[in-house]
């Protein structure tokens, strides 16, 4: 238990406030293939699925690749909260070495308590309810729906009533430009 982390984000979920704060998580998505395992890394303050990675394999260099995407496009300034669930991708050495070699602060929901981490858990419940609702016909196929999904639809036009009926990417607009 040493190594797990405090809740530093503490359910503070709105968006365009509070600390700059990224959340992870993982889901399982259908196919007939077998599952693929789907990583994500999702802004708090606006919404935006900002990196994600798949495999058919559930390892830690799943949340490893998510969260270096999403660095890669969107590099923070040192003490950006990370926040995600128990789950032991979260906990190994690897990607604990990565968030502090990027001075993140790692942050964990409480034990069992999906409420912590809302953000994700409300991308993945709209993700299954737009997109994946039916199994793929191959985790291929799942992946390359996946990607138009996030890039075609949820980040440029998908509409949030957290952030004023306003997409994640216009949404991120906004508040660069009233910085």
């Amino acid at each position: 238990s040493s190594q797990l982390a405090p809740n530093l984000l503490d359910r503070q979920f709105a968006p365009g406030t509070g600390p700059t704060a990224w959340v992870g998580d993982i889901t399982y998505v259908p196919t007939r293939q077998g599952w693929l395992h789907l990583a994500v890394v999702i802004s708090v303050q606006t919404r935006q699925v900002l990196g994600y990675s798949v495999s058919k394999r559930l390892t830690e260099e799943l949340v490893v690749k998510a969260f270096a995407n999403a660095w890669a496009l969107h590099p923070q300034r040192p003490g950006l909260i990370f926040h995600s669930d128990r789950g032991g991708q979260y906990w190994g050495n690897q990607f604990r070495q990565l968030l502090q070699s990027h001075e993140v602060v790692q942050s964990m929901s409480r034990p069992g308590n999906c409420w912590d981490n809302a953000v994700a858990e409300s991308f993945f419940a709209t993700l299954k309810t737009e997109e994946a609702a039916e199994p793929y016909a191959s985790r291929e196929q799942a992946s390359q729906s996946i990607a138009a999904y996030i890039h075609g639809f949820y980040n440029p036009a998908r509409l949030h009533s957290a952030l004023g009926y306003h997409s994640p990417n216009n949404y991120a607009r906004q508040l660069r430009a009233a910085a």
